[in-house]
């Protein structure tokens, strides 16, 4: 994927790139920090326990793949968002895979998210293998809910009691976007 720039809400530059094994410890810390920024992803601080060499190693999987990816989007080289896209390795199950994006809160409402989902579909598109595209969100994050229907993506299913936080369970919608 080549490297792509944006210019978002705060006049500033978005770099779009694909994560690289020389990323594994930057993209660690990127995780450490946002896992205490949002009750939306499935991590919360400390549970996210990859090693530098583990995740040197996922990373190395992801690049050596052609239908996975890792994309990095960097302001002034700080990652300010990260988006990775895995799809099954077998014939029958190529061709579709499920997507997890996160931006760091100081970040929200810049376009950011909406960039990242743009950068994955059109990679999704070049590979001429990937032909669909899931997501699981949590049915009360209307605003990442919202940017997935802008993009295409449509509500499959529900998949209740998903996630379990703080005494209470929370249902994810199951999305997809067929390209």
């Amino acid at each position: 994927m080549q490297i792509q720039r944006f210019p978002v809400k705060n006049n500033r530059t978005l770099v779009i790139r694909e994560a690289v094994v020389e990323d594994a410890a930057a993209v660690l810390d990127y995780v450490n920090g946002v896992s205490g920024e949002s009750d939306y992803l499935t991590f919360g601080p400390g549970e996210f326990e990859h090693t530098l060499a583990e995740e040197e190693q996922f990373l190395r999987n992801f690049h050596e793949s052609y239908n996975q990816i890792m994309l990095l989007g960097l302001l002034d080289d700080e990652i300010a968002s990260v988006l990775s896209f895995s799809a099954g390795r077998r014939a029958r199950v190529r061709h579709f895979g499920e997507f997890g994006l996160s931006v760091r809160k100081t970040y929200w409402g810049l376009g950011i998210g909406a960039l990242m989902l743009d950068a994955l579909i059109a990679w999704a598109r070049d590979t001429s293998i990937v032909k669909k595209i899931n997501l699981s969100v949590r049915t009360d994050n209307q605003r990442a809910i919202a940017l997935y229907e802008r993009k295409g993506f449509a509500i499959e299913g529900m998949i209740r009691r998903a996630i379990y936080m703080d005494g209470r369970y929370y249902h994810n919608y199951w999305m997809g976007l067929e390209l």
